[in-house]
């Protein structure tokens, strides 16, 4: 399950970050490492880009970027 298939309230636990290491190493700076409670805040009405909050903070991130972190379900 990744973070993009989660509708808007509902949240998860990140497993891991693949793709793009750019990307990875950045969310990593932002800690958005494993285990860390995710909630899906809203997505923008054609569903690209998604607010997500985690670690007390939001961040809008892209659709195809959230297709890449993997959840375990809460």
């Amino acid at each position: 399950m990744s973070l993009c298939d989660l509708k808007p309230g509902q949240y998860g636990y990140i497993h891991c970050i693949k793709g793009d290491p750019k990307l990875a190493k950045r969310l990593l700076a932002l800690g958005c490492i494993e285990g860390t409670p995710v909630k899906v805040k809203l997505c923008a009405p054609l569903g690209d880009p998604i607010v997500i909050n985690f670690r007390g903070f939001d961040l809008a991130i892209r659709k195809n970027d959230a297709k890449n972190i993997l959840l375990k379900e809460a």
